[in-house]
């Protein structure tokens, strides 16, 4: 389910995580408008994979999901994704103590339910106009990774990475010191979990990003954990012998 706005407008991107499917349909209609670009998730997981792999200007988030709970999902999105993007907490759930918790999770606002799709509306708007994004980059030792403009630096030398490598990347970094398996960087860039569909493109665009990164820095930075995934690999760190 997505709703996009017109190219030439500079739209407000929106992912709306709701398991209820007749509330998220609500939610598209009211808010499709030009105004907005919007994206959907009916659970935690489906979530996180958008998050990782897209940015978005406002994050409205139940609390009641199946697998992982609104609380434990906003939790991850500040702490493991490092994410600063407002969350809208939605809930039938109106206790303080609930609220307290919400807010303790990373929440910056949080809506009872049932409310006015109006009122939803007023709130995102105003979360957008206070929210200032953090621009820095993303680090893994003396390496520095610039989401917004896809340029890598090391001890002084840069370059900009393009397509899936930078995406590739960017998933590597933000899940550093741990390693990315091959199913998930498969489904983060394919949809393919099984990661046999996309195995050998997967190594293709893994050997052209060790490539562009072995000429700007004289080192790959991405080293094989073999037969499991990939993970980056500072200069300081020691190398081993890559597949």
């Amino acid at each position: 389910m997505s709703a996009s706005a017109p190219a030439n407008r500079q739209a407000l991107r929106l992912l709306i995580v709701e398991d209820q499917i007749d509330l998220a349909e609500n939610l598209f209609e009211f808010l499709g408008d030009t105004r907005y670009a919007l994206d959907f998730a009916a659970d935690g997981l489906t979530a996180l994979h958008l998050l990782a792999t897209n940015p978005y200007d406002v994050i409205v988030l139940d609390l009641m999901l199946p697998g992982v709970s609104g609380f434990d999902l906003c939790q991850r999105i500040r702490q493991d994704l490092q994410c600063d993007t407002p969350i809208i907490l939605m809930t039938a759930r109106g206790a303080l103590a609930d609220k307290e918790r919400g807010f303790e999770c990373g929440a910056d606002d949080y809506l009872v339910k049932p409310f006015e799709l109006r009122e939803l509306q007023l709130r995102i708007d105003a979360l957008y106009r206070r929210y200032t994004p953090r621009r820095t980059s993303l680090k893994a030792g003396t390496i520095h990774f610039e989401p917004g403009t896809l340029r890598v630096e090391l001890n002084g030398a840069d370059t900009e990475l393009t397509g899936i490598p930078a995406r590739l990347f960017e998933l590597l970094i933000r899940a550093y010191p741990n390693f990315l398996s091959h199913e998930a960087l498969s489904e983060a860039i394919w949809g393919d979990s099984t990661g046999e569909t996309d195995g050998h493109s997967l190594r293709t665009h893994i050997y052209s990003l060790r490539q562009s990164l072995q000429r700007a820095f004289g080192h790959s930075l991405i080293r094989t954990v073999y037969g499991r995934g990939y993970r980056i690999d500072p200069p300081e760190a020691p190398e081993e012998s890559e597949a």
